[in-house]
């Protein structure tokens, strides 16, 4: 049975109808605001504990790195993003998701063949052009300030 492009038109549709904007944009704003409260509680808490300010930004990032990645493997952190989408984008986790998720897929095809070659399969495209753009704008801004 052909269908026309009006009945296909109308079967897509159905099959997937528009998400809640204003929810979907409240949720992730109050998750990825919820994310830099914790950062700054730990931040906070490190300088009580007698941290230098250079000490107190390596162990926020590490701490932040290490939760999302213990949560991701608990599976708790994909429940999260399904409700809080962008919201758990926040770089430092979204980045610690998107290398931890491959290194527990492919751990039963072995240390070197599976974890390792796959990794950063979903960040190595991140940092690869994140770090040819940071380059890019580096020449220009030398270009333009030398």
């Amino acid at each position: 049975m052909q269908t026309s492009t009006e009945q296909y038109k109308t079967m897509v549709e159905t099959a997937s109808p528009n998400s809640p904007l204003a929810i979907n944009m409240l949720k992730a704003f109050a998750c990825g605001g919820a994310v830099c409260v914790l950062g700054e509680g730990l931040g906070l808490l490190y300088a009580r504990l007698g941290a230098d300010d250079e000490r107190t930004r390596t162990l926020v990032a590490i701490t932040l790195i290490a939760l999302t990645a213990v949560l991701t493997a608990l599976g708790v952190f994909d429940k999260i993003a399904r409700h809080a989408g962008a919201g758990t984008i926040v770089p430092i986790t979204g980045f610690a998701n998107a290398v931890t998720s491959p290194a527990m897929e492919f751990q039963s095809e072995g240390r070197i063949l599976g974890t390792g070659a796959n990794i950063f399969k979903l960040a190595g495209p991140v940092l690869v052009y994140g770090g040819g753009a940071a380059v890019l704008y580096g020449v220009i801004y030398w270009l333009m300030h030398r």
